[in-house]
C-alpha cells in the first residue's frame, strides 16, 4: 500500500535530517518539484538520498536492510552448527555508528511529521517471543530491537546482536520478517503507516531485470510513448522499444531492451547505443514508475553528454510535474548544474531548487540558491560543485 498526495503536492517541501549515517544535523529550507544537490565528494549528498528513501518507506526493515547491503555493511559472521550467519551492521545507520542513546529523525522541518528510529529495550516476555520465532539464532548473542515512529504509529524491528568475535553493542542481523510483525502486535504497535512509492537510480546504468519490471508496468500505456520520446533526445530515428527475454548459458533467463529504428525492420540492443541512451531510458522509465511518489538519482550527469543537459532536465521537470513526482538528484558536474538551472528558468511554473551541501570539521550544512539566483550562479561559474 502506498500513500498519495494531492495533485501537484510535495511530500517533502523542506527536509531535516538528524543522527543518520554521517549527518549529525542538516536542514534544507526549500525543496522543489525537482531538487539538485551539489557538493564535493564525501559531504553527504548520497546520504541525503538514502534518508529520503527511509522516510518514504516509513522506516521499514526491508529498506534499512537494502541500504546496508548496497554498501556491503556487514558485521562479523557467527557459526551455528557450521551454518554461517552474516549480520547486517545496523549500527552503520546511526551517526557515530552506534544506536545507543541516539535517535535518527528524517522528514520535513516540522517535527510533528518526522520519522524517528531508535533502539529500545525488550521485556523478558518479548525476548521469549522472539526466541521462539527465531530458533535458529546462535546462543552466544543478544536480541535487540529498533523502534520506528511516524505520526502516532510505530513499528518494532527485532534484530540479533552478535557477541562472539565482535563488539556486541549495535551489531545486528536481520530477524525473520514475521517475527517483527508478531512482536509488533505483542507490543501493541499500531498498523504500519502506508509507504510512499520511491524509485532509486544509482550512478551506474539500470540493471536489466529492473528495466524489465518497470517496463512491464508502463507497457501499452501513454507512459510507454513518453519513455521512447525521452530516448529520442540522444538517439535519432527511434520508433519503438521493447523488453525481450532470452536464454544465456546454463539455461539462465535474461531480460534485455531492444529498439527499432524507422525504416529498419531489425531491432538492436539498447546497450549497443551507449551508456547515455541506457541512462536516459532508465531515468524516463523511473519517472513513469514514480507517479505520486519520489525519484532519487545519484550522480545524475552520468552518461548524459554536456550538450544534452538542458534538454535532459527539461524532460525531467516536465515529466515530474505531469506525474506528480518529487525528484531529488545529486551531481558533481558544472555542466549538469548549468543545464538544470537553464531548464528550470525556462519553466517557471515548475518549481526547481538548487542547494550545495558543505562539510567542515564534521558539521554539515546546505547553501540554498533562490530561484531567481540559480541561473545567475550557474552562468557566472559560482562554485556549486
Amino acid at each position: 500500500m502506498t500513500h498519495e498526495t494531492p495533485k501537484n503536492g510535495l511530500h517533502l517541501p523542506t527536509l531535516a535530517i538528524a543522527g543518520f549515517r554521517g549527518i549529525q544535523e542538516l536542514a534544507i529550507g526549500r525543496l522543489g518539484r525537482v531538487t539538485l544537490l551539489t557538493g564535493n565528494n564525501g559531504v553527504g549528498k548520497t546520504t541525503v538520498l538514502e534518508a529520503v528513501r527511509v522516510f518514504a518507506a516509513r522506516g521499514r526493515q526491508s529498506t534499512l536492510s537494502s541500504l546496508l547491503r548496497d554498501r556491503d555493511e556487514y558485521a562479523a559472521e557467527a557459526d551455528d552448527d557450521d551454518d554461517k550467519i552474516r549480520a547486517l551492521d545496523f549500527a552503520a545507520l546511526f551517526f557515530g555508528r552506534s544506536p545507543s542513546r541516539k535517535r535518527i529523525s528524517i522528514g520535513p522541518v516540522a517535527i510533528a511529521h518526522q520519522l524517528t528510529i531508535e533502539e529500545v529495550a525488550l521485556t523478558e516476555e518479548q525476548l521469549s517471543l522472539v526466541e521462539g520465532l527465531i530458533p535458529e539464532l546462535p546462543s552466544d548473542g543478544t536480541i535487540r530491537s529498533l523502534l520506528s515512529r511516524f505520526e502516532g504509529t510505530k513499528q518494532i524491528l527485532p534484530f540479533f546482536s552478535m557477541d562472539a568475535g565482535s563488539s556486541a553493542d549495535g551489531r545486528y542481523t536481520r530477524a525473520q520478517a514475521h517475527a517483527a510483525r508478531v512482536l509488533g502486535r505483542a507490543m501493541g504497535a499500531e498498523k504500519s503507516p502506508p509507504e510512499i512509492r520511491c524509485r532509486s537510480l544509482g550512478p551506474g546504468v539500470l540493471e536489466d531485470d529492473k528495466i524489465a519490471k518497470w517496463w512491464n508496468d508502463v507497457a501499452l500505456t501513454p507512459d510507454e510513448d513518453k519513455v521512447v520520446d525521452a530516448l529520442r533526445l540522444v538517439v535519432n530515428g527511434v520508433e519503438r522499444a521493447a523488453v525481450v527475454t532470452g536464454h544465456t548459458g546454463h539455461r539462465r533467463r535474461r531480460n534485455r531492451v531492444i529498439v527499432r529504428f524507422k525504416g529498419d525492420p531489425a531491432p538492436v540492443p539498447l546497450k549497443s547505443l551507449g551508456d547515455g541512451a541506457v541512462r536516459l531510458f532508465g531515468v524516463a522509465l523511473a519517472l513513469a514508475n514514480s507517479r505520486h511518489g519520489f525519484l532519487v538519482i545519484d550522480e545524475a550527469e552520468n552518461g548524459i553528454h554536456h550538450s544534452l543537459q538542458e534538454r535532459f532536465w527539461r524532460m525531467v521537470l516536465q515529466t515530474a510535474e505531469a506525474n506528480n513526482v518529487q525528484v531529488l538528484a545529486t551531481t558533481h558536474s558544472r555542466d549538469c548544474t548549468k543545464g538544470f538551472a537553464r531548464a528550470a528558468a525556462g519553466y517557471e511554473p515548475i518549481d526547481g531548487a538548487l542547494a550545495r551541501i558543505n562539510r567542515q570539521n564534521g558539521e554539515v550544512w546546505a547553501v540554498e540558491y533562490p530561484e531567481k539566483d540559480m541561473l545567475i550562479a550557474a552562468e557566472q561559474g559560482i562554485e556549486v560543485r
